[in-house]
């Protein structure tokens, strides 16, 4: 597994990262015993970033994750988020509230202070107040947390975070169908030294490559809940795409791929192949799972002649389908 340096954090994280969401019952039943053989067949694979959030599965993720690196010689960095809790979102957002928010986060993961903690989503307007930031660096000053970013749905909110003193990292979605960051956000991270963390590599699992229009999830799934953003942002399921929609243009992605990469392979790569980017979080319900993402790593780049059609099949067959904004 290859390694980038995750921005000002200084540490070296693994290209692939292991996506928490699932840990926390979220996409349906796991086990106890398979969430923890996941976590160990990612580190075994050289993963050593997990990212969570307080939120996932009122914090079956986190304390699943806790108890694994009691026994795990590994010390992998541990990303979590706070900000989208029922005491906090939408409009509650206190400083004290935050702090006791990130305090259960550090006591179920079993670690004196956070490695990463990333505001949640919050909404546009308390993130461009700014002054959650200010109580943020006051936690850093104070031992809480070692560093602190965000996470965000619209890329002009990375773009604000951006200026933002002693901001670490910006978690944004992004990639083949999504590919806005490019020619704004990318450029203007990487001149202020703050790391790219990269979700829904997958559009949800649309770039896997896998689902038919017949697909069927689980009650408990927000792709099943939330496909037309009835519960949370429309562009945090399927990429904004409508479902079908999402099936038909995966089909035609497919045509232009070479017979020695299949999708999965190919989406994936293509975020690496983006220097700006830290670190990819792909989600897993499957230790077979970890290990295809982790395998992509040591994938050689794309041709320049692919990435041309990937861009250009964006641009005149995806931007319009989205909803939600980019």
């Amino acid at each position: 597994m290859k390694k980038r340096i995750l921005g000002s954090t200084g540490f070296d994280v693994s290209e692939i990262g292991l996506g928490c969401w699932q840990l926390g019952n979220d996409f349906g039943p796991l086990e106890d015993k398979q969430a923890q053989e996941i976590l160990s067949v990612a580190s075994d694979e050289g993963i050593n970033l997990l990212d969570t959030a307080d939120v996932y599965g009122g914090g079956i993720s986190e304390d699943r994750i806790g108890r694994w690196l009691k026994k795990s010689k590994e010390k992998p960095f541990v990303i979590t988020k706070v900000g989208r809790g029922e005491t906090l979102f939408p409009a509650s957002y206190t400083k004290n509230k935050v702090r006791e928010n990130i305090q259960g986060s550090i006591t179920r993961l079993g670690l004196e202070a956070l490695d990463l903690v990333q505001l949640h989503c919050i909404p546009p307007e308390v993130l461009r107040n700014g002054e959650i930031f200010n109580w943020l660096e006051d936690f850093q000053q104070q031992g809480l947390i070692k560093n602190f970013g965000a996470s965000v749905e619209m890329i002009d909110d990375a773009i604000f975070c951006c200026q933002v003193p002693k901001l670490a990292t910006v978690q944004i979605i992004f990639n083949i169908f999504r590919q806005k960051a490019i020619e704004t956000l990318l450029p203007k991270a990487a001149e202020n030294n703050i790391g790219v963390i990269v979700r829904l590599p997958l559009a949800s699992g649309l770039l896997s490559g896998k689902m038919a229009k017949d697909q069927k999830f689980s009650e408990q799934d927000h792709r099943n809940y939330n496909k037309d953003g009835a519960a949370f942002h429309v562009g945090e399921t399927f990429n904004g795409l409508p479902f079908n929609k999402g099936i038909e243009l995966v089909d035609q992605l497919k045509a232009i791929l070479p017979s020695h990469l299949n999708l999965l392979e190919t989406s994936l790569r293509w975020l690496l192949d983006q220097p700006q980017v830290s670190t990819i979080i792909a989600g897993a319900s499957s230790p077979q799972q970890v290990i295809k993402n982790a395998q992509v790593s040591n994938l050689a780049p794309l041709d320049e002649e692919l990435d041309k059609k990937l861009k250009m099949f964006y641009q005149s067959q995806v931007k319009q389908h989205i909803r939600g904004g980019i």
